[in-house]
């Protein structure tokens, strides 16, 4: 009989999330969805961003649904990375799947 996966894991991400730690934060949400069927993701309410973080997390998104799998940030996109989603024009193309995933907000027609 297997054993259960562990259902959600919190990961607490450094103050620098940019082109330098990409590389790092891809094999560590890897390996973390290697057992787990859930991640949530704590960013620093001082964090420093830039696009490839949003490109990473967009992109372990997409997997992890394709998978199966939740991924989730624990608090709405604020800061830097709310900074980073507007000038990369990003949050008007949202869609209400997008809106839930980074603004934690329900959309209603």
């Amino acid at each position: 009989m297997d054993t259960p996966k562990q259902y959600c894991e919190s990961i607490k991400l450094p103050e620098a999330l940019g082109i330098r730690s990409v590389s790092e934060l891809y094999t560590n949400f890897t390996d973390e969805f290697q057992g787990r069927d859930t991640i949530v993701i704590s960013i620093p309410e001082n964090a420093e961003v830039d696009l490839s973080f949003i490109q990473l997390i967009e992109s372990s998104r997409r997997q992890a649904k394709a998978d199966g799998k939740t991924f989730k940030l624990s608090t709405p996109a604020r800061g830097s990375v709310l900074k980073v989603l507007e000038r990369a024009g990003l949050i008007e193309s949202f869609d209400q799947e997008d809106t839930k995933f980074w603004l934690h907000k329900e959309v209603t027609l």
